[in-house]
């Protein structure tokens, strides 16, 4: 029988040092499990990297509902202070809910709420741990459940190797990522499928027909490790290029502005803050190629969210992780320095040649990801009966 499935984020609100356990372990009782909710009659899979494989597993039929979990400090809103044991129902989407557990301290993060509730309603049948982790005592309170883990970064692990022990299955970005687990972790299962690129939603990013009044956009957050540089050098070398940063959050968009003004570099800065899925799809689609610079990075979402959206990719061809979703068919990798603004002319001159869409949705899509991903569940499964 279909159950639900858990993706839990790394974010937290405010992290204090030390928080109380809750006073009233009853709070949870008036909780619905998601086990006994009528499965919702359409699923869309949309959102970002934390949304699409949950809803995946629900369109899919591998579950009938999905939560996300984040956590918040001693001054953040939890669902005790919000009165609401039954989560928060997407707006958008019946088949998710979104909770939020007090946090007993710093990553890996463990929630005596989290317990509670696990313990009141039932573990989930599938958990999705992300990032930096939780604690032995919220793994161990899902024991039963197929638990899977994402570092949703450049190192392969986030977290210590005591409770990288109690996962089933380690999703990567890269060969290097699994051979890396394998060695740190005997026994452990792994498959390249990184929760970005992978699982990718056509319905949240797709051609808008908006006219194209920049040459190349990069989304990524405002931060060194995401090299702006490289875009910056590249349009330096080929002048007359309309650059269009997107960012979410970090702190060299004033740099970034400075720069551009400085060099004389045609360059639109959208954010801080972030925008909505809605507006960064919209944003995409003003430009005629998308670029990632990064180096030590883990497999960017946006790899894929530019092709859905019809653009060709230009990447570093130094990416420690996602360069297998740029091929032929969706652009090109350079290097950093006379390549890269090279291979952006090239792109630019070429990129009604290319029709990335399809090949994104058939290859990397939610589907065909959640069909991998559902084979490698089903095989742990029937080594769970055997042993």
């Amino acid at each position: 029988m279909p159950g639900w499935i858990v993706a839990i984020s790394d974010y937290c609100s405010q992290v204090p040092p030390s928080i109380p356990a809750p006073s009233d372990p009853g709070f949870w009782t008036s909780a619905m499990p998601p086990s006994r909710r009528p499965r919702p009659a359409a699923v869309k899979v949309t959102g970002g990297y934390l949304e699409r494989l949950p809803l995946a597993a629900v369109a899919s039929g591998a579950v009938d509902h999905a939560e996300i979990w984040t956590f918040a400090g001693r001054d953040g809103e939890s669902d005790r202070d919000r009165g609401l044991p039954d989560g928060t129902p997407d707006p958008g989407n019946g088949a998710l809910t979104r909770r939020v557990f007090r946090a007993d301290g710093p990553a890996p993060h463990g929630s005596a709420e989290a317990v509670d509730f696990i313990r009141t309603v039932g573990a989930p049948d599938i958990l999705c741990v992300w990032g930096l982790g939780v604690d032995a005592a919220l793994l161990d309170a899902c024991a039963d459940s197929l638990k899977i883990y994402n570092s949703i970064d450049a190192p392969a692990l986030r977290i210590p190797d005591d409770l990288a022990s109690r996962f089933d299955l380690f999703l990567t970005g890269a060969e290097w990522q699994s051979r890396e687990i394998e060695a740190r972790v005997p026994g452990a299962r792994t498959l390249v499928l990184p929760i970005g690129p992978a699982f990718a939603s056509g319905q949240t990013f797709f051609p808008t027909g908006a006219d194209k009044d920049r040459d190349v956009v990069y989304v990524a957050c405002a931060q060194p490790y995401k090299r702006h540089d490289i875009l910056f050098d590249a349009m330096v070398r080929r002048p007359g290029t309309r650059g269009l940063l997107v960012v979410g959050y970090g702190h060299q968009a004033d740099e970034f502005r400075d720069r551009a003004a400085r060099e004389g570099l045609d360059l639109e800065i959208v954010g801080p803050p972030g925008i909505s899925h809605d507006e960064v799809n919209h944003q995409i689609n003003r430009a005629r190629v998308g670029v990632v610079c990064g180096v030590d990075d883990g497999a960017p979402a946006i790899l894929t969210e530019y092709q859905l959206a019809g653009l060709p990719v230009l990447a570093n061809a130094r990416l420690t992780c996602g360069l297998q979703f740029v091929t032929p068919e969706t652009g090109l990798a350079a290097h950093e320095g006379a390549d890269f603004a090279e291979a952006l002319d090239a792109l630019l001159r070429n990129h009604d040649r290319y029709d990335p869409r399809p090949v994104a949705l058939s290859r990397w899509g939610w589907q065909p990801s959640m069909a991998v991903l559902t084979e490698k569940l089903t095989e742990i499964r029937n080594a769970r009966m055997v042993r």
